[in-house]
């Protein structure tokens, strides 16, 4: 059992998410940055798909009655363990009556706490993902809050030892981040001088992002004609333009359909850098072919595979 003193700014329980339902109109939801909930998973040693903790900015309080075995993961949120300074990208013994306690991120936005066992809430649609705009899934379909009782998975050997992720493969949380895009599917709506504004311009991070998108603002984008499309498929990763020239990118709890022509999409490995910017940080789009696109994915998915075969980890 896991008790929620303080939730911090936005904790959910996410998994990888709700895959299998946007026909119907249901968002993916799920974790925002992937590679650091896998890596939580694999210290952790769950199944991939095991549900964690997702805190945003500002972490949270959590009380364990019980031995537990937990990872962290993602943006530095000044982890304590009965007021020891733990670091990121580890796992480590939460012994019986322990606490963990976070705060505000030094570098990224979003930490990732995976206890072994996982993270059991009653599944909707195949996942434990919280989508909190329509109440469905995590806990209540809500953000935690200070009292919520987490109760953990059973089943699982707590590890012995604990492990810290090689250096070598931290990723860094830097002010200025490179999304690769794949152009389309509505680029014959913008100017060929539109779309060098597009790839060519630094954008920030503006106050009005969330699980569903992030706004951005920088020179505008130029229209052909119109800004308006019928509404059709969309995913995260797609780049929105509206009226006001202004990028919209897409993320995990995005709508299933919409009206703004999209002038590309952020490849998925990718998207994980922007779920870790902060308002303020800056962007820029490269252009990236749907070839090289495939091969980074892939690229992605073999580097998960040796972490889980060879388990590139360090122990203490």
């Amino acid at each position: 059992m896991c008790t929620v003193r303080k939730p911090g700014l936005l904790t959910t329980v996410q998994d990888e998410g709700r895959l299998g339902y946007r026909a119907y109109g249901m968002p993916i939801a799920g974790v925002m940055d992937h590679f650091a909930y896998t890596i939580a998973n694999i210290l952790a040693e769950n199944e991939p798909r095991a549900a964690v903790l997702e805190m945003t900015l500002l972490g949270g309080t959590f009380h364990f009655a019980t031995d537990a075995y937990v990872a962290i993961c993602g943006a530095d949120m000044q982890g304590r363990l009965n007021g020891r300074r733990i670091n990121a990208w580890s796992s480590f013994h939460v012994p019986a009556g322990g606490e963990l306690t976070f705060g505000y991120a030094l570098k990224g936005c979003r930490s990732y706490l995976a206890i072994t066992g996982g993270i059991d809430t009653a599944p909707v649609l195949g996942s434990r993902s919280t989508y909190t705009r329509a109440a469905v899934g995590g806990y209540k379909g809500r953000a935690l809050q200070s009292g919520d009782e987490l109760i953990i998975g059973g089943g699982l050997r707590i590890p012995e030892k604990e492990k810290v992720l090689s250096y070598r493969f931290f990723p860094h949380y830097d002010t200025e981040v490179f999304l690769r895009v794949v152009l389309g599917p509505q680029d014959d709506f913008f100017t060929a001088a539109g779309i060098a504004t597009f790839f060519n311009s630094i954008y920030a991070v503006t106050r009005r992002n969330d699980r569903m998108g992030y706004m951005l603002e920088g020179p505008i984008i130029q229209h052909t004609h119109t800004a308006d499309i019928v509404s059709d498929a969309i995913c995260p990763g797609a780049v929105q333009v509206p009226g006001n020239g202004m990028p919209i990118v897409m993320m995990v709890d995005c709508q299933t359909t919409g009206g703004y022509p999209k002038i590309g999409t952020v490849i998925g490995p990718d998207l994980n850098k922007l779920a870790q910017a902060k308002p303020g940080d800056k962007v820029r789009f490269v252009p990236c072919s749907v070839s090289d696109a495939v091969a980074i994915a892939k690229n992605e998915h073999e580097r998960f595979a040796e972490f889980i075969a060879k388990l590139s980890l360090y122990k203490k």
